[in-house]
């Protein structure tokens, strides 16, 4: 009976692929083939005909990407706007009740502090490891296979990340043996086991480490391409003006790539602000680990409260909304 449900499911997904596949095939085969007849390339209208053409042929494209982004972007930025000023029901009209609870509330002012910490360190660390495993595996014989090691945890999904770091972290207790790899260093330098992911305000920073494993490959494979788009001239001359290896690197390779740095740490920034999957998965937001992301979950989901829980949303799309404008911004520059 299970083996049949999994096989209706394949097979189900397998026939989702395929009619998308080819759906989409067929609407810009059709639709092209109907703008053609529509302006035919021919007769006495032809130059016309193939301007307007052009003119429309782009939003045969765009048209489809642009509905569902409307569906799925700005139809819930509206919903969540109107849904923050009604109760948790959305029947009755609250005003800004939603905000002024949201401002006061001890779970909001936890999860913004950690949100914060999560900024500072995250983002920070994730760029320097990236950048310096980018110079690092640029320079040895099997940088590439280091690279492939290194960026393996991108290929993870964060629950799957979080299982993982979790087993690490696992603590069993004075009366059973430590499975966890943590605690058993720590017994075999001769130290006590922890329950370290139950260690209010330190476990935040357990929890960030692993995004930091994951973010690191991110940061590693784009700060490496930069590095090598480098003039080697200017390296030879720093060479050759007797600069050491640190110097090289410090002021010569880094200064030109610092676009590309930024672009890095700002991309990691937006992903940090919409963090979730692992503090659900490893602490539920438990001994003071709570982040806004969880916290918009609980209301949403456990708490049945929709006004709540679009208000604590529309907080989270504010602070990443600055960031991503500024980063398609200084990423259209680095095109330039």
């Amino acid at each position: 009976m299970r083996g049949g449900i999994v096989m209706n499911q394949i097979l189900l997904a397998f026939s989702t692929i395929i009619i998308g596949v080819f759906g989409c095939v067929a609407y810009f085969y059709f639709s092209n083939l109907l703008l053609d007849r529509a302006y035919p390339a021919k007769g006495p209208n032809a130059g016309r005909n193939i301007n307007r053409a052009n003119a429309i042929r782009p939003w045969l494209f765009l048209g489809p990407a642009i509905a569902i982004l409307s569906l799925y972007l700005v139809y819930p930025v509206v919903n969540s706007v109107w849904l923050s000023f009604h109760d948790a029901s959305a029947e009755k009209f609250v005003g800004f009740d939603n905000y002024i609870w949201m401002i006061k509330d001890a779970k909001f002012q936890e999860s913004m502090l950690n949100n914060l910490m999560w900024l500072i360190v995250v983002p920070g660390a994730s760029t320097f490891f990236g950048l310096i495993a980018a110079q690092l595996t640029d320079n040895i014989r099997w940088g590439n296979l280091a690279k492939s090691l290194i960026f393996m945890p991108m290929a993870i999904s964060f629950i799957g990340a979080s299982v993982i770091w979790k087993f690490i972290y696992d603590y069993r207790g004075e009366a059973s043996a430590e499975i966890g790899l943590l605690n058993a260093l720590v017994e075999m330098f001769g130290g006590t086991p922890e329950a370290w992911i139950t260690l209010d305000f330190w476990n935040n920073f357990f929890l960030m480490i692993v995004l930091i494993w994951i973010q690191t490959g991110f940061a590693m494979v784009i700060l490496s391409a930069a590095l090598r788009g480098i003039p080697e001239e200017t390296i030879e001359a720093a060479i050759l003006d007797g600069a050491s290896p640190l110097e090289i690197f410090l002021k010569i390779k880094v200064p030109q790539i610092w676009g590309t740095i930024a672009v890095v740490w700002t991309t990691i920034t937006i992903t940090v602000l919409k963090v979730f999957d692992i503090v659900l998965a490893m602490t539920n937001g438990q001994w003071g680990s709570q982040v806004l992301a969880n916290l918009m979950f609980d209301w949403m989901f456990r708490g049945a409260d929709s006004g709540r829980a679009s208000t604590i949303a529309l907080v989270i799309m504010l602070l990443v909304t600055p960031i991503m404008v500024w980063n398609i911004r200084n990423a259209r520059k680095e095109m330039r």
